[in-house]
């Protein structure tokens, strides 16, 4: 997939429907209807893309689902997760780990 855009038109499709926004302490989509916290969620893939000529228009799209909560969804984030007020739990849920 070539675009931020094509990617997301492609998790959807898969059932990742859900819009998530990053709060302090959680992940929240439906207008706050639902809290997702750090562990009640996976990262089951995330694609980054990076800007032709400027960093700032990097971005990480992550493919989040939670069995508690029965979501599926997407979280784009353009500015980077370090950048965040976020709790340290959140920034541990959020980091790409490497398969060994």
């Amino acid at each position: 997939m070539d675009t931020l855009s094509q990617t997301i038109d492609t998790l959807r499709k898969e059932g990742y429907t859900e819009d998530f926004n990053l709060e302090q302490n959680c992940l929240e989509c439906r207008a706050g209807g639902y809290k997702v916290f750090h562990d009640e969620f996976v990262i089951d893939k995330y694609y980054r893309f990076e800007g032709d000529s400027d960093p700032a228009d990097e971005a990480t799209l992550y493919a989040i689902s939670s069995d508690k909560h029965g979501l599926k969804g997407i979280l784009v984030n353009g500015a980077g997760i370090y950048t965040q007020d976020i709790t340290n739990e959140m920034l541990d849920a959020l980091k790409i780990k490497k398969a060994d």
